[in-house]
């Protein structure tokens, strides 16, 4: 199936974990290049001071506070995208958070709210994108990792999101192929130590060119190409051990959940 999507110009793009880090970087990019665009954030205050940054460059954009976690938010956020832009083109799947520890030491609930950012926010805004694109067409953007396809000590269930955001996107993509819904649908892989500039050009050639999984730099395919442990040196291991270690060790200094892309 082939697909014809807009110029970036001329989309109206929906954006969630926007109020900083890779969310807010390609809000800004698209916004530059003539987009409309709608952030979505929990922390409202951020959000509020990036749509201010948009807007005070010329761009066209605003703001809608919510919890992807929360399906009736999520509802929202495309309604007052449509109601204020007339339609959404491209829903880019961005938000999540960060957590560090050992799998069997880290609270359940700790855990149960990181899948349900990390993982249920992808499914409720892959399901609000269908429900606005399926007639006019469109693009989704799924925002993962490297670690969509390996795992490594310390993000046990961040690892898990992952893995299941890339099984949702994949069946997700063979249903509406099935259907002849004219949809896009991308998979975007970075690395945590991915510019993010680099990962929003990286995002925003998906809406406009059909792709159906990439990975934003060579450091996420990396990661990947560790491939099994078992299959590896153990030197490889001892290397991704090293990098989770060095993550907890900065976690130490901070809250258990980094909220910046939520």
């Amino acid at each position: 199936m082939k697909w014809q999507l807009l110029p970036l110009s001329e989309q109206v793009i929906v954006i969630t974990g926007a109020s900083s880090g890779t969310g807010l970087r390609t809000a800004k990019r698209a916004a530059h290049r003539g987009a409309r665009v709608v952030l979505t954030a929990l922390d409202e205050s951020d959000l509020r001071s990036a749509c201010d940054e948009i807007r005070a460059d010329g761009g066209r954009a605003i703001c809608v506070a919510a919890d992807v976690a929360n399906p009736d938010d999520v509802k929202r956020i495309g309604d007052t995208a449509v109601a204020e832009f007339g339609r959404i083109d491209t829903w880019v799947n961005n938000a999540a958070v960060s957590m560090y520890g050992k799998t069997f030491e880290i609270p359940i609930e700790d855990m149960r709210r990181q899948m349900d950012v990390n993982f249920w926010g992808h499914v409720y805004g892959s399901r609000e994108a269908v429900r606005q694109l399926r007639e006019h067409g469109g693009a989704l953007v799924n925002v993962a990792s490297g670690l969509a396809d390996r795992a490594i000590p310390l993000q046990g269930v961040h690892c898990a999101a992952k893995h299941a955001i890339k099984a949702f996107t994949d069946s997700l993509r063979m249903e509406l192929e099935k259907d002849g819904i004219p949809i896009s649908v991308s998979l975007v892989k970075p690395a945590s130590i991915d510019a993010p500039t680099i990962a929003a050009d990286v995002i925003l050639r998906c809406a406009e060119t059909p792709t159906r999984e990439v990975f934003a730099t060579g450091a996420a395919e990396l990661i990947t190409l560790a491939g099994p442990a078992e299959m590896r040196p153990l030197a490889a291991v001892a290397g991704l051990a090293a990098l989770a270690l060095g993550a907890l060790a900065i976690a130490n200094r901070v809250s258990p959940f980094e909220p910046s892309r939520l």
